[in-house]
């Protein structure tokens, strides 16, 4: 249960990047928007997988502990291309958060059907306690007051104060992207938690369905995404609704993601 030094690593290389923001210095904020957002999405990508480990460790599932999921340690959890280089690539270029680490559990081992459903949502719903907590912090530390300069989509944002809201449009933009994947995963598709979550509980045709799909329907999921605008847009819509229903700056993660994707 010991968290693995790469573990601390991150989380150092994470608090590094918000401590790049409060420099008055263009280059330097934005690359600390950068190392913060995708510091804290490797951060929150060991906890997710943390979360689906120690539920099904507390569920019977004992073979976690000796795999080493326990530790966090990001190497545990992924494959070099599909759950590190494709999910910050996809960050870079899209914005899209994808699910990149892996657990591989014995759900026979597990004590019956509601364990199984509640290790399946326990990550997603980390991803949700840390975009509450997030927004929390810039909600209690932050001034949200923006000013309307900066056009993205229907709305226009900027930060008021450079030197003492770009920490704060960081975090809310690594909030936003928490609740991003929250809402994804939750999907009840193949391959995303939200199936796993009812897949005991379906018949056996059902699961032979999903067992098949489960390589290609979250592909397929953001190709549309990312290939037909329209959905994308509305997809996007429906997150953001998300985003503000539980409080967060919609002005600082918008202009968080401006910052984050100046380097392109």
């Amino acid at each position: 249960m010991r968290p693995s030094p790469l573990f601390l690593g991150l989380i150092a290389a994470t608090i590094a990047g918000g401590a790049l923001t409060i420099l008055d210095n263009k280059f330097a904020y934005t690359a600390g928007v950068v190392i913060l957002v995708l510091g804290g999405w490797a951060v929150s990508l060991c906890l997710h997988e943390f979360g689906h480990a120690y539920t099904a460790f507390r569920g019977g599932d004992y073979e976690v502990r000796a795999k080493g999921y326990l530790s966090l340690d990001i190497r545990r959890y992924t494959d070099p291309v599909f759950s590190i280089v494709l999910p910050v690539l996809f960050l870079l270029i899209g914005g899209i958060p994808l699910p990149g680490g892996a657990v591989w559990l014995n759900r026979h081992a597990m004590r019956n059907k509601r364990v199984q459903s509640w290790v399946s949502l326990a990550g997603p719903l980390t991803n949700l306690a840390i975009g509450v907590l997030l927004i929390v912090a810039v909600r209690v530390f932050f001034d949200p007051s923006l000013v309307e300069t900066t056009r993205i989509g229907n709305t226009t944002y900027v930060a008021p104060d450079p030197s003492t809201s770009i920490l704060a449009a960081g975090l809310s933009y690594l909030a936003f992207l928490q609740i991003f994947a929250f809402v994804l995963n939750i999907l009840p598709l193949p391959g995303l938690d939200g199936w796993g979550a009812i897949e005991p509980w379906l018949s056996y045709q059902a699961k032979a369905f999903g067992a098949k799909a489960r390589p290609w329907a979250p592909l397929i999921l953001f190709a549309v995404l990312l290939g037909i605008p329209q959905v994308g847009s509305a997809f996007s819509d429906l997150i953001d609704s998300a985003f503000r229903a539980i409080g967060g700056q919609a002005g600082y993660s918008a202009f968080g993601q401006l910052t984050f994707k100046f380097w392109n």
